[in-house]
């Protein structure tokens, strides 16, 4: 169950990515307002590993992470890799094998 600070947390409009800046387009957006919603499905496998992400950086790391931030800041370094590497990278290579 969340904590008061996650509940009455001070949100902030997510910053807009400028038009070229590719930084901007990978860099996780962290705790702010989000206005866009996509629903992604996983097995019941991937949610259990989330989870246990989520629970390994609380304990090891004293960092309390809700799934849409772990998310969020995976699909970041997923992006900076496929912009950084190309077909190279990890999130391609996985795509080219399924």
């Amino acid at each position: 169950m969340p904590g008061v600070d996650e509940l009455f947390r001070a949100t902030a409009p997510a910053p807009a990515a400028e038009e070229g800046d590719a930084g901007a387009a990978v860099a996780a957006s962290g705790r702010v307002k989000h206005d866009e919603k996509m629903t992604v499905y996983v097995t019941a496998a991937e949610l259990l590993a989330v989870e246990q992400a989520r629970l390994k950086l609380r304990s090891e790391l004293g960092r309390s992470v809700d799934r849409g931030r772990f998310v969020r800041a995976a699909l970041a370094v997923a992006l900076a890799d496929l912009e950084s590497r190309g077909t190279d990278s990890d999130v391609a290579r996985r795509l080219s094998e399924s």
